[in-house]
């Protein structure tokens, strides 16, 4: 028996076996399209794309690992958070989504404040409003393509358009909901009241289970498609970083999780719904039943670098990158590398910040460059670490996934500027991993979340921060934190305020 993981992400769609100890069997990824950015900031992606996506990598996996349809006994979701996927009354997609790094949606959350009141919204759903959140993002339909708008009859996020095209049923998890502002987190349920001051339809939204919930079956369309089994159980699944955080076991106090994947989030387990009164964590249902987590985001961890390969070191494999970083001085004599390409959520809640490199001089180099990237990043999750301590979650170690993880260099850096041990695990899947796990408990296999990822999930390695190096990035941090405000109003003005066209 195997149990699948389909993880949805920003630049592919990824299937994943696991077997009965919670193993990873197999894995297959299908990539996307290129993120669409008819204007800075803005970022939109077919869910057709998706949907093809998704049948190529479970044909995928299915074909290289040998495994039949009939052996897959359950199926998990994740997916990447907040995009905005909206079907017309037959069913079809009405336009491309806007993703969850879209940033053009800042008039309609101020619209939101002033309409339904800050407090109010807080209130309602535990974090403020932000562009990356869904709400806005359908405001935006609604004050610029007010057609579309109404041939709006129903809004799903993006693993939950998979679980609609796999199973013919609208449905979400608490999680993925979280990250929509229009979710009630702390009764675990859609906010009536923020809906209603917004003018929203809640018809249009779907059911929300528990993340190991069963929510539908195969069909035999979807079978024909894929080579799964009609009948085959899909569980709710959970957004991408609740699977994630299922897939490196932070389903307890005392361990923290650091994703470095095109976004950086450090997420932690909480017992109850705590919040930052300044709105800058995100304190979401957990893909635990009845538990919470809080999470800090930057928008472009990854990104930053990826960026970097793609426009000004084309063809350079990123292992090259990494080996002349490594050659670099720590602190980079003195320079920074501020990551924000898509605004920025944690700690500054600016929608419209701008990226830059700060004390560039001629004698730096590209390896500098490089490595002020990485430094950066790990200062962004710096920021976002300290924050979710202030509020009184323990972290003893990090558990590190995503893409740079794999870098032994990232995960030296990271471990000096957290000060705290990075752990790495025996897999790096992450999501599509604990998408399959929910899948495991959700048809009985194992008994809860807890026994899933006692059994599975496995450190392997542990980076201790280097005394040195940890002093000379906590200075280094400091100076990071002052970097922005001081230069924010420069860098508004030079991009000429607000983008044009929200």
């Amino acid at each position: 028996m195997y149990w699948m993981g389909i993880d949805v992400g920003t630049g592919g769609t990824r299937a994943l076996l696991i077997d009965g100890e919670g193993r990873i069997a197999h894995g297959f990824t299908s990539p996307h399209e290129a993120i669409t950015m008819h204007r800075p900031l803005w970022a939109e992606q077919r869910p057709e794309n998706w949907w093809e996506a998704a049948q190529a990598a479970i044909c995928g996996v299915l074909a290289q690992s040998g495994v039949a349809g009939t052996q897959v006994v359950g199926i998990g979701l994740s997916g990447q958070m907040h995009g905005l996927t909206l079907l017309d009354e037959a069913n079809q997609v009405i336009r491309p989504a806007l993703i969850w790094c879209d940033q053009r949606s800042q008039p309609q959350v101020d619209w939101i404040n002033a309409t339904a009141g800050a407090e109010r919204v807080v209130e309602s759903i535990a974090n403020p409003v932000l562009t990356g959140f869904t709400l806005p993002k359908l405001l935006w339909v609604r004050d610029h393509e007010p057609a579309e708008y109404a041939r709006i009859r129903r809004l799903l996020l993006p693993k939950d358009y998979i679980r609609f095209q796999l199973t013919g049923e609208f449905a979400t998890d608490a999680a993925d909901a979280s990250g929509t502002a229009l979710f009630d987190v702390v009764r675990r349920r859609w906010s009536e009241a923020l809906a209603g001051a917004t003018g929203v339809d809640p018809a249009i939204l779907p059911t929300v289970f528990e993340s190991p919930e069963v929510t539908g079956r195969v069909t035999g369309a979807a079978a024909a498609l894929t080579g799964l089994a009609a009948g085959t159980p899909v569980v709710a699944g959970a957004g991408d970083q609740a699977a994630s955080a299922i897939g490196n076991g932070i389903v307890r106090a005392g361990i923290a999780s650091c994703t470095l994947g095109t976004s950086g989030v450090v997420f932690a387990h909480s017992e109850s719904p705590v919040y930052d009164p300044a709105g800058r964590v995100h304190t979401f249902c957990h893909a635990v039943p009845g538990k919470w987590h809080v999470m800090g985001v930057t928008q472009g961890a990854g990104l930053s670098l990826q960026w970097f390969r793609n426009q000004l070191a084309p063809g350079v494999e990123y292992d090259t990158l990494m080996a002349e970083a490594a050659g670099a001085e720590p602190g980079c004599q003195g320079l920074y590398w501020l990551p924000y390409l898509m605004g920025e959520r944690t700690p500054h809640l600016d929608a419209e910040a701008r990226g830059a490199w700060a004390g560039l001089t001629a004698r730096h180099t590209r390896a500098d460059l490089v490595r002020a990237i990485i430094e950066g990043v790990s200062y962004s999750q710096r920021d976002c670490l300290d924050i979710i301590r202030g509020l009184g979650a323990p972290v003893d170690a990090v558990r590190v996934s995503g893409g740079g993880a794999r870098s032994p260099l990232w995960r030296s850096i990271l471990a000096a500027a957290l000060d705290c041990p990075v752990v790495t695990l025996e897999t790096q899947e992450g999501s599509a991993h604990g998408a399959a796990l929910l899948a495991a408990v959700g048809t009985g296999h194992f008994g809860s979340v807890d026994e899933a990822c006692g059994a599975a999930v496995r450190e392997t390695e542990r980076a201790q921060p280097e005394e040195a190096l940890a002093a000379l990035y906590t200075a280094g941090h400091k100076t990071y934190q002052a970097l922005y405000p001081a230069l924010k109003s420069g860098l508004n003005r030079a991009a000429g305020g607000r983008t044009p066209g929200q």
